[in-house]
């Protein structure tokens, strides 16, 4: 060996990164948040969109599920191709497709465009959002240092995914609903230049880097066809062959990758990882909750605009009590699991969860701000930011490095699944009361509808509880 690629093996083994572990952390966050971010950011500014490009009624949701479609499809492969071709690599090339697919929507001229913008960008953050979970799980060690982490990591998600709304009503009201898009390009470029300088790159040995291209295209079809037919369950309706047939076709492609995944040398999904029993409850925990998380911001919307009459910007900045309370639940939760098992701090934040959905669903069509919507904002606030963190600590406690992009990709999964079984089952419930409701007036229909769909979310955050309360291991601070 020359003494120049001794002195670069030397530079390359060394970490000075892994050092810094709150530069890490903070890198990933940016990244993290922008994925969240974007989940939200764009419904506010739809109208905007619609009028600009000239979209159809039709089209307009797939604004909105082609990135949520495609970031569900592909989360899990994303979690195994971090770990097999290298976390920092996976998260620059996920924030490449990002940035490049920000920029081509931002300039979309037609429905087509911005759709397939929006699908890619799905693509881009499905990469992106497992390497950067796998890449803290592995830099903290399992403990303090970690659950530390993992309530900020919690926080910053929760409040991104709310603020969204808040910015996105900023945008389309100033500069124009393109930088709805436009901002996410100078953030990917940052995370894409500065990535080598601030991650360590980790993934599994060479000779355990063979690929289940079997296992990647049934599961990723299968989710694809799940996420979509869910998406659309809610305008087709649920008893039409379309829904019935995608259903079919999506549990006939799951059921092939069980088969192929118990048969393959080097699966893509190790079904082992469920014998976890963290893992797994969490991971169910999981759906629930975010079914009761997206009910809340999707009908809590619906509600401020087309019943108490509030417009795009008004509605954003109602959010922000709310914001702010996640990240003062997130923060509890933080230091709590730090003295107590993490299943009592779950277990109150789902129970303020449940309450504040709860009343919301007993709101009067005429509510004001202060005495009506506050009061639950903060209960559901505080409580969903006291159970982001505990669930993310179970859903990565006794995952062994070579699996954590795994477990990163199963827990999103999770969060992407929950939110659309949530929205097709909740949407399903409100609108049918709308459609039956023998209300004197149309916002007191809503109003009716709309209520049904809080209770609903709050039986989810219920659920939750309870099977958290039975079946979540009972660990040690």
């Amino acid at each position: 060996m020359t003494l120049a690629a001794a002195a670069q093996r030397s530079r390359s083994s060394r970490a000075p990164v892994t050092q810094r572990p709150g530069l890490i952390l903070a890198f990933l966050c940016v990244v993290q948040s922008m994925v969240y971010l974007d989940v939200t950011i764009v419904n506010v500014a739809l109208p905007s969109i619609q009028h600009s490009l000239d979209m159809a009624d039709g089209d307009l949701q797939f604004v909105v599920t082609a990135y949520g479609t495609v970031l569900g499809g592909f989360l899990l492969l994303g979690g195994r191709l971090a770990d097999t071709l290298g976390r920092r690599r996976l998260l620059r090339t996920g924030m490449v497709l990002f940035g490049a697919a920000s920029l081509a929507a931002g300039i979309a001229q037609d429905p087509g465009v911005m759709i397939s913008a929006r699908a890619v960008q799905g693509l881009g953050a499905a990469l992106t959002a497992p390497a950067a979970l796998s890449t803290l799980t592995t830099t903290f060690s399992e403990g303090a240092a970690r659950n530390k982490a993992l309530g900020i990591w919690g926080a910053l998600a929760g409040v991104a995914s709310v603020l969204g709304v808040l910015l996105g009503g900023l945008l389309t009201q100033g500069p124009g609903w393109r930088w709805v898009f436009f901002i996410n390009v100078p953030i990917a470029l940052f995370a894409v230049l500065a990535a080598p300088y601030v991650l360590p790159e980790s993934r599994l040995p060479e000779a355990k880097r063979r690929f289940d291209a079997a296992g990647a295209v049934s599961l990723t079809a299968g989710l694809l066809l799940l996420i979509y037919t869910l998406d659309e369950a809610v305008t087709a309706g649920w008893t039409t062959a379309r829904t019935i047939g995608g259903l079919a076709g999506a549990a006939v492609l799951l059921a092939a990758f069980a088969a192929v995944e118990l048969r393959a040398e080097a699966p893509l999904l190790p079904l082992r990882i469920f014998r976890l029993p963290a893992l797994r409850t969490a991971n169910i925990a999981t759906v629930l909750m975010l079914g009761a998380m997206v009910t809340l911001f999707f009908f809590a919307s619906l509600f401020m605009q087309q019943v108490l009459g509030y417009d795009a910007l008004h509605t954003g900045f109602a959010y922000v009590p709310l914001a702010l309370a996640v990240v003062v639940g997130a923060g509890l939760a933080s230091g709590l699991v730090a003295k107590v098992p993490p299943t009592p701090v779950l277990v109150v934040g789902l129970a303020l969860a449940t309450a504040g959905l709860l009343l919301l669903a007993r709101l009067p069509v005429s509510a004001a701000y202060a005495g009506g919507l506050l009061p639950p904002f903060l209960l559901v606030g505080v409580g969903l930011g006291m159970s982001f963190v505990p669930l993310q600590i179970a859903a990565a406690t006794g995952v062994p490095d070579d699996l954590a992009g795994t477990a990163a990709g199963l827990i999103n999964t999770s969060q992407e699944a929950g939110g659309a079984v949530g929205v097709a089952v909740t949407s399903t419930v409100a609108f049918t009361h709308i459609a039956h409701a023998h209300a004197a007036t149309l916002p007191a229909a809503r109003a009716a509808g709309f209520h049904a769909a809080f209770t609903v979310g709050a039986c989810f955050a219920l659920a939750a509880l309870l099977l958290s309360a039975a079946l979540l291991p009972r660990t040690r601070p």
